[in-house]
């Protein structure tokens, strides 16, 4: 696979090409595509130029040298607000989050903040009160969440890396239908500090990416143990190797879910044919305790971790929040403690099932999401649908799991299908190395067909 942004970066320190010529190609693509729902706020042009012609000695040296970035707007970036899709909610930051930060370090240059479910609770990506971003394939097909904006950003060329969050899903889903790859890092491995929390105890910080090697080089200069944040772990990143062999579980045929989608089904079977093709071997597990804790995400006390972080505006303004957020969000404030502990109990039982399922397999090679909805649709039914969209991934971080979601099939309607691999805490170069493996043998054109115009010639 092309590895767009690392070409991008060596142009810049090689000088074939300049910062400041690649910011100018960002903001002409913004212009081009007119679509006000991609991006919150941004930068004024003038300032990222000014950055792009002025990167120091060492930044200009720097994994990222000059490559131009998004952010999720439920992440800090000093000079611009951080809203989480909420006006009311809408504060500014003195200083960068950690993970910007970091990346900063490495040379790159923030655009802006990108749009996502309002305060990241939904995977359909038009919980917002601003317009909604387009998908990067169809106009009629949600663009996933929450992390929409971010997705849409990489994939539509404006951007080769973008910053989104996942708690349930929401850097893998939006990834999946906008034909980009997914990163979602053990828990920890990147600090949270300066990220609005959905779910405090469980929210990572994602990457998006047109490559598992340009998320893999983002992933290794922002991730790193934050003594300010208590959630921070020490873990070894390890080294992206070149392709593996081994055994990946895979779902037993009756519980295989795809809500109807038979293509979406017939997809998933030929993606385990390449997988096969490519030398690994796979056996069916029983998916019984990944989709129990799916189910507790939503359905437990981590909701009323997303009631915290609301509080301020649903307790003073309900009305300030989408009527959907509000009312998902709004349950938590019902749950008890003895429903919590109850809770907590039946998660400690389904990790040590999990855990055991993890003994027979190096890892999963799931659907990323099970099908693909429209706009339509999911008005209709916005909170089932929605859940229907996380099966696949809702229990990764109840379950201290990494995951790469990468493209798998792309129809000429402009329906796409996606995998995951999803690997033990810790194993993030291992899930990271097969995901790599199995997109380069797909061949799949990166991001939407509009992208290539949008890439700056290197």
């Amino acid at each position: 696979m092309t590895s767009f942004l690392l070409d991008i970066a060596a142009a810049h320190r090689a000088g074939s090409v300049s910062p400041a010529q690649t910011t100018r190609n960002c903001y002409a693509r913004i212009r081009a595509l007119s679509d006000p729902g991609i991006f919150i706020s941004l930068r004024e042009e003038a300032d990222a130029l000014a950055e792009a012609e002025t990167l120091g000695a060492e930044r200009a040296r720097g994994a990222l040298a000059g490559v131009p970035v998004a952010v999720k707007d439920n992440i800090d970036v000093a000079g611009l607000p951080t809203t989480a899709a909420c006006p009311a909610f809408a504060y500014q930051p003195e200083t960068d989050a950690t993970v910007v930060a970091r990346l900063r370090a490495a040379g790159a240059i923030v655009i802006g903040k990108t749009n996502l479910d309002q305060f990241a609770t939904g995977l359909v990506g038009i919980r917002t009160p601003y317009p909604a971003p387009r998908n990067a394939l169809r106009a009629d097909l949600i663009p996933g969440g929450s992390s929409a904006g971010s997705a849409v950003a990489v994939a539509t060329g404006i951007v080769p890396l973008a910053l989104g969050t996942d708690t349930a899903g929401s850097g893998r889903v939006p990834a999946m239908l906008n034909n980009i790859v997914g990163l979602k890092p053990s828990l920890g491995l990147v600090s949270a500090r300066g990220v609005v929390p959905a779910c405090r105890t469980l929210d990572c910080v994602s990457i998006f990416a047109l490559s598992v090697d340009d998320a893999w080089a983002a992933l290794t200069a922002v991730a790193a143990y934050d003594a300010a944040d208590i959630y921070s772990r020490d873990r070894t990143i390890g080294r992206l190797g070149s392709a593996l062999r081994g055994t990946l579980g895979v779902p037993r045929a009756d519980q295989r879910l795809f809500f109807g989608d038979a293509r979406a089904a017939s997809d998933y079977d030929e993606a385990l044919g390449r997988l096969t093709r490519l030398g690994y071997a796979t056996t069916e597990i029983d998916m019984a305790p990944f989709y129990e804790a799916a189910r507790l995400l939503y359905e437990g006390p981590w909701v009323a971790e997303r009631y915290l972080a609301a509080k301020r505006v649903i307790e003073k303004d309900p009305r300030a929040l989408h009527p959907v957020t509000r009312q998902i969000i709004g349950a938590g404030a019902r749950l008890r403690t003895t429903d919590a502990f109850d809770a907590f109990y039946r998660l400690e039982a389904l990790r040590r099932a999990a855990t055991e399922i993890f003994l027979r397999i190096d890892a999963l090679a799931l659907p990323t999401a099970p099908t693909v909805y429209t706009v339509e649709q999911i008005n209709a039914d916005p909170i089932q649908l929605n859940s229907n969209l996380g099966i696949y991934t809702n229990f990764a971080n109840l379950l201290d799991l990494c995951s790469v979601a990468v493209p798998a099939a792309l129809h000429a309607d402009g329906t796409p299908f996606g995998v995951s691999i999803i690997a033990p805490g810790g194993e993030d170069a291992l899930a990271a190395a097969i995901a790599r493996h199995f997109h380069a043998d797909t061949a799949l054109p990166a991001g939407a067909p509009v992208l290539r115009a949008a890439l700056p010639a290197n």
